[in-house]
C-alpha cells in the first residue's frame, strides 16, 4: 500500500480504496459462466498490456492454484476479496509491485480493479484508477450502456462502476458511545459502513469502511471530491472532537486505558487475533494523541497487519487451522517489536 497521505491525516484515517468493476462484452456474468469461459476470461486479461502502476512490474497469482494460507495472505492485505478466496472457479489476480494497485480477474464482475493508499488520498488514487482503467480498454472491450453506463453483475454497482471508500479509526466515539453520529451520518449522505476488511466483516479495533453506495448518474471524479470536500473531514471532526472532550473531562482514564494496553502488548505470553487489534487500536489512539511517545505510528499499523492469521502463519511457521494455537507465537511477535 503506497502512503500518498500528510501525516495529519493518519489519526483517523487509516486508509483510502478506490474500486473498479467492469465486465467484458461477448461473455456472460461470472455467476452464469462455465469453468471454460471463465478460463478464457482469465487468457483475454492476461494478455492484455496494463499501465500505470503495473509498468514497474505485474506479478500474477493463479488463485485457484494457490495454497489456503496465501490466498488468505492476499486477502489479509486486502488485494483480494473474502468471495475470491473462496471460489472454486478459475480466477486470478494481477498484483503491482509496490502492491498498491490488484485487478481480481473472474470475483463477481470480470474484472475488479482497485487501488489503496495510506491515509486520505482519494483525488490521486481516482486519477490513477481512471489512468489504469483507460490503458485496460485499450486492449479489452467494456460492457457498456449509453444510458445506463458500465454493466456489472450487481445492479447497485451500474453506472460508474466505482467504490470510493476509507478505512476509519474512530476510537474516541466509541468510548464516548457516540457512533450513532456516524451512522446518522453515513445514512443521509447514502453510505455504507462496514467492518475491518470491508462487507461482511466485523469492526475490529474501531476500525470502520465508509463507502459510497450510489454509482449511477455519478463520475468518479464527483464522487472523489464529495469524500474529500464532505464526507471524510465530517468524520474527522467528530473523532477530533470526542478525543478533546475524553482528554478534558478524564485525561487519567484516558492515559489508563492507553498505557494499560501497552502494557499487556508488551508483556502478554497469550493473544488472541481479536486481543490484538484492540489493544493495538488503543496503542494508536495513545500515540496520535501524544499520549505514547516511544512507539510510532508506522509501527503500530504494521502490527495491525503482521498479527492477522496469514500473515503470522507466515512469519512465525505456525500453522493455520487444525485446532493450532496461535496465540503464543502472536505474543511473541507483538513483545519483540514492542520492546
Amino acid at each position: 500500500m503506497i502512503d500518498h497521505a500528510a501525516p495529519t491525516d493518519l489519526d483517523c484515517v487509516y486508509s483510502s480504496r478506490v474500486r473498479l468493476a467492469r465486465n467484458l462484452v461477448g461473455f456472460k456474468f461470472v455467476n452464469r459462466s462455465t469453468p471454460e469461459e471463465l478460463a478464457d476470461v482469465v487468457h483475454r486479461v492476461q494478455a492484455t498490456r496494463f499501465g500505470g502502476p503495473f509498468e514497474a512490474g505485474t506479478r500474477w497469482v493463479n488463485v485457484q492454484a494457490t495454497a489456503p494460507v496465501d490466498r488468505l495472505l492476499l486477502f489479509e492485505r486486502n488485494l483480494i476479496s473474502r468471495p475470491f478466496v473462496e471460489s472454486q472457479h478459475p480466477r486470478c489476480v494481477a498484483i503491482s509491485g509496490d502492491e498498491s494497485t490488484s485487478v481480481m480477474v473472474n470475483e463477481e464482475d470480470h474484472l475488479r480493479l482497485q487501488m489503496l493508499a495510506r491515509g486520505s488520498a482519494l483525488r490521486g488514487l481516482v486519477d490513477q484508477m481512471v489512468a489504469l482503467d483507460q490503458s485496460l480498454e485499450r486492449g479489452l472491450e467494456y460492457a457498456f450502456h449509453p444510458r445506463f453506463g458500465y454493466l456489472t453483475a450487481c445492479p447497485t454497482n451500474v453506472g460508474t462502476g466505482a467504490r470510493l471508500s476509507v478505512m476509519l479509526h474512530l476510537p474516541a466515539l466509541r468510548l464516548l458511545e457516540e457512533l450513532d453520529k456516524v451512522q446518522r451520518a453515513a445514512k443521509d449522505m447514502h453510505l455504507a459502513v462496514r467492518g475491518f476488511h470491508g462487507e461482511g466483516t466485523e469492526a475490529l479495533g474501531d476500525f470502520f469502511q465508509v463507502s459510497n453506495q450510489t454509482t449511477l448518474g455519478r463520475t468518479e471524479n464527483d464522487l472523489a471530491e464529495e469524500f474529500a470536500g464532505a464526507i471524510v473531514p465530517q468524520f474527522v471532526a467528530y473523532e477530533r472532537a470526542a478525543r478533546r472532550a475524553l482528554c478534558d473531562r478524564d485525561p487519567a482514564s484516558v492515559d489508563d486505558r492507553v498505557f494499560r494496553a501497552l502494557g499487556i502488548l508488551r508483556s502478554c505470553r497469550l493473544l488472541a487475533h481479536d486481543e490484538a487489534i484492540k489493544f493495538l487500536s488503543r496503542v494508536r489512539l495513545g500515540v496520535t494523541l501524544g499520549r505514547i511517545a516511544d512507539v510510532s505510528i508506522d509501527l503500530v499499523d504494521r502490527l495491525l497487519l503482521e498479527v492477522q492469521p496469514a500473515h503470522l502463519s507466515r512469519a512465525t511457521g505456525c500453522e493455520l487451522g487444525n485446532g493450532r494455537d496461535d496465540r503464543g507465537p502472536r505474543a511473541d511477535l507483538v513483545r519483540s517489536a514492542l520492546r
